[in-house]
């Protein structure tokens, strides 16, 4: 790549059809500008979220009148704060990130522009973004800033890395759900392919943090329903360990083996409530974010 940053990965024409679109969070989060979400903390915004009692000093214009008037106390009417949403994008850069049927890009690059993208949605709404590069570990950990010279720094690091040798997924999750100490959104960008059970609780630490969670699983086409025709070696990119086999002869049991895999992912993450999406490799980035947030809007409507 010449370009270096947000221009290493989307070109003018990508982010033009990215403007005026937003990543809007479905709960509670946390930030620190005055913006379109929902916030935990209490304020003076127009959206009414409890009572508490009158306390000396109070804003009398605050009581609830109508209230009084039926329990004859006073109390007092809390709002929702509006408040700017606060993003992480997970960036898995396992080997078996490193796949490409060859015909588009890896699964590690497509997850990196996928990354810039959202990074540039998120931005132009006036939200901060972070980042988490994790491998056979913590790589890189960005802070959250609603700066684009703050994501053009966090994809120049990004730009840096190359997909490791193993995998460390669901400890690195667990890591990274301690470390985010107030309420956001989180998007894992990966292909999961790690174990499952321990992935599955990774994700639900998450949830019980109360953060959104995105889970964008990344796959090659290929690799959904093993669409090559002729014998070929087959290398694990995580261990090493080769083999030769005639695909035909193993397609169906493979792609019912791959979708067992699929939906178990997709089952687990709507019982906790995490926005799930299967995203293959030789969509354009910019088609498939757009499809995506425009999905989103019309079902939080």
């Amino acid at each position: 790549m010449s370009e270096e940053g947000i221009g290493a990965y989307l070109n003018p024409a990508q982010m033009a059809k990215l403007n005026r679109l937003a990543l809007n969070s479905r709960y509670v989060v946390e930030g620190t500008l005055a913006g379109r979400h929902r916030s935990a903390q209490k304020g003076a915004s127009t959206e009414f979220a409890d009572h508490r009692s009158y306390m000396p000093g109070d804003d009398l214009k605050r009581i609830d009148w109508k209230v009084l008037g039926r329990t004859d106390k006073y109390y007092i009417r809390r709002y929702q704060d509006e408040t700017n949403l606060r993003v992480y994008l997970l960036v898995d850069r396992s080997g078996s990130m490193n796949y490409s049927s060859g015909t588009h890009k890896t699964k590690f690059n497509y997850a990196c522009t996928l990354a810039a993208a959202l990074g540039y949605v998120v931005l132009k709404a006036r939200d901060a973004v972070g980042m988490y590069i994790y491998g056979e570990k913590m790589d890189a950990a960005l802070p959250c800033k609603n700066s684009f010279n703050e994501l053009n720094n966090a994809l120049k690091v990004l730009q840096g890395y190359k997909p490791a040798k193993g995998t460390a997924g669901a400890d690195v999750m667990h890591q990274i759900a301690e470390s985010i100490n107030r309420r956001a959104m989180v998007i894992i960008l990966s292909d999961l392919l790690d174990d499952q059970p321990e992935i599955i609780k990774a994700i639900a630490h998450f949830r019980k943090n109360l953060h959104d969670v995105i889970v964008f699983h990344t796959l090659d086409p290929v690799e959904l329903n093993l669409d090559l025709k002729r014998g070929a070696e087959f290398e694990d990119l995580e261990t090493g360990e080769r083999m030769i086999a005639d695909p035909r002869t193993m397609a169906k049991e493979y792609k019912d083996l791959m979708g067992t895999f699929i939906e178990d992912y997709r089952k687990a993450c709507s019982e906790m409530k995490v926005d799930y999406r299967l995203v293959k490799t030789d969509e354009p980035v910019d088609t498939f974010v757009r499809a995506y947030l425009e999905e989103r809007k019309r079902l939080s409507r």
